[in-house]
């Protein structure tokens, strides 16, 4: 029988949907992504390229999915200005976490060092996977602050074997302005705000990101590399954790994550649609100005982050007095907004403003946010 329902359901490809209030998504992730790359992959698990095969049930040798692969690693180095700049992009499994370990492990000399900057708990976290290959010195860190602001005035050793940090916190809700000019090779974690804003992205040497911010679904993970910084450790690297490997088999090492990878694609054909990352990053910019306005204005509401190094992915806020807390989340939830509330690191609320999600959106909070003050 569930066979048969499902030749009925692709015979006819036809997706139904029921109306429903509409839904204001602040997830830090898995997020938002654009509405027309729901319907495009919905479609695609129904009946891929009128091929009459799911999407989630074709070779990822077939010549369908190869041009997908090769499609979307182009479009992310066309995307971030990059071609024929000596970089590859891959896509891979694992997520960001699995890249803490597998950038000291691809980087960092035997017996050399790498050094960090500690802005939140993910950077925290790469710290602690890269002192399992030697020496990590952790140049500046905002930890004792509850990483309420990115440190400013640090400096790197010059014989480090790389430098890394994380563009953006997305617990805390701080990301970084601008970057430093170093003589090493410069990695970054752009895991919550790639593609976001336009960035000389020539200044790095690796950069790799969880695909569930601005990218796509969650199980596939970007990286995009700078191949001339490879293989100069002295390490024998297990092949499944060797980006040389994985350039080689131009991301086929194994069979890659390809639901995810294809709804990456999507997401980024609409971007490049929507006029590239310039296009985005005005969006972004109004979407952050509405919002922090209104938390500057508002006397029930004060911002957490430091006022210059605030996210323009993940504000986060509290309510002055707590006592309007159960007032403020009846009413937020009855606007039909979803996924507001803070980390438990920091509490209070975060608004998680991927990409994809409109600035209508982001004036319903504030609506709210001026009726609670209207009512208190």
């Amino acid at each position: 029988m569930l066979f048969t329902k499902f030749v009925v359901l692709k015979k006819y490809s036809k997706i139904t949907t029921t109306t429903t209030m509409k839904k204001h998504n602040y997830s830090a992730g898995p997020c938002i992504l654009p509405q027309e790359v729901f319907e495009k992959s919905a479609q695609a698990i129904l009946d891929f390229n009128n091929s009459g095969l799911s999407i989630l049930e074709i070779s990822h040798r077939s010549k369908d999915f190869v041009a997908v692969m090769d499609e979307a690693r182009a479009l992310v180095l066309e995307l971030l200005g990059l071609e024929g700049k000596g970089y590859q992009a891959l896509f891979l499994a694992g997520g960001a976490s699995l890249e803490f370990l597998m950038v000291p492990y691809n980087l960092m000399k035997v017996d050399g060092k790498a050094a960090y900057l500690d802005t939140g708990t993910w950077a925290n976290s790469a710290i602690k996977e890269a002192k399992h290959f030697g020496e990590t010195i952790v140049v500046a860190s905002s930890k004792a602050e509850n990483y309420n602001h990115i440190p400013k005035d640090y400096s790197i050793p010059s014989d480090a074997s790389y430098f890394h940090c994380t563009s953006n916190n997305t617990i805390f809700g701080t990301q970084m302005k601008s970057f430093p000019n170093v003589n090493v090779p410069l990695v970054c974690d752009m895991s919550s705000d790639i593609f976001s804003r336009v960035l000389d992205f020539s200044k790095f040497d690796l950069i790799y990101a969880g695909a569930q911010k601005n990218m796509g679904p969650a199980g596939a993970t970007l990286v995009v590399v700078k191949e001339e910084i490879l293989g100069k450790t002295g390490r024998t690297i297990p092949s499944m954790l060797d980006y040389q490997q994985h350039i080689s088999k131009e991301s086929m090492y194994n069979t890659p994550p390809v639901f995810p990878i294809y709804a990456s694609l999507l997401t980024l054909q609409w971007l490049k649609k929507l006029g590239g990352i310039a296009a985005i990053e005005k969006i972004n910019e109004a979407k952050a100005a509405l919002l922090y306005s209104e938390i500057d204005r508002n006397p029930l509401f004060k911002g957490v982050a430091a006022t210059e190094d605030r996210s323009n992915m993940n504000p986060t806020f509290v309510l002055v007095n707590p006592e309007h807390e159960a007032l403020f989340d009846s009413m937020w939830k009855a606007a039909g907004i979803s996924g507001l509330a803070g980390h438990r690191s920091v509490g209070g609320y975060r608004a998680s403003m991927y990409n994809a999600l409109p600035i209508e959106s982001v004036q319903v909070l504030v609506d709210v946010m001026k009726e609670l003050e209207n009512k208190i």
